[in-house]
């Protein structure tokens, strides 16, 4: 359980951070960067939930994207706290809270039933329409700016990150895509990219 009971330590002010290992590293190292990405992109996914409380009265399917989105924002703290703690070779299985398959697969069943009745795209979809929708374009761009945060890292320690962490990050934003184009009337208000529109 966490107990905050004090905000600031001023152990910050030299410019490091404590991991969840209780390893001090600078605060622009590049797991602090995957998780605080990981971060941004939870508070960006609490704004989608504010947008999609908002059209619950015009918008039969907001209610259900506002739940789903709850769900995942603890599936989100979970990854953060996956990243905070480098993987060592002797951990015990279980001893560690790390994003597991289940979690993805849970994304993937939601990715199928929600992208089943969209409209076949014919171009690619601007972020756009609906505030719902637009919520949830700019929650998927930052998952995948996540994502590769959290590849950069592995590149770097490769033993040390959680594959199914990135696994996760990546059907994630591909969730937030289609919840996007089923917030525009399951794709028929979405905004179509029309190349050299603007020449």
């Amino acid at each position: 359980m966490v107990k905050l009971t004090k905000i600031y330590t001023r152990t910050g002010d030299d410019g490091t951070t404590g991991l969840a290992s209780g390893t001090r590293v600078r605060k622009d190292d590049p797991r602090v960067e995957a998780y605080g990405t990981v971060d941004e992109a939870n508070a960006a996914v609490g704004l989608a939930v504010l947008a999609a409380d908002a059209a619950a009265g015009s918008n039969p399917d907001a209610a259900a994207i506002a739940a789903m989105l709850r769900a995942i924002q603890h599936d989100l703290f979970d990854l953060g706290a996956d990243l905070a703690t480098p993987r060592t070779g002797d951990e015990p299985p279980g001893s560690r809270l790390r994003i597991i398959p289940s979690q993805t697969l849970r994304l993937e069943k939601s990715i199928d039933e929600h992208n089943e009745g969209l409209a076949t795209l014919t171009s690619f979809v601007l972020p756009g329409g609906t505030a719902l929708a637009s919520a949830l374009h700019l929650a998927r761009t930052i998952t995948r700016r996540a994502e590769r945060a959290a590849v950069a890292l592995q590149a770097l320690d490769p033993a040390g990150v959680n594959p199914e962490a990135i696994t996760y990050l990546n059907r994630l934003s591909d969730l937030l895509f289609v919840l996007s184009r089923v917030a525009n009337d399951h794709g028929g208000n979405d905004v179509l990219w029309k190349p050299g529109a603007n020449r």
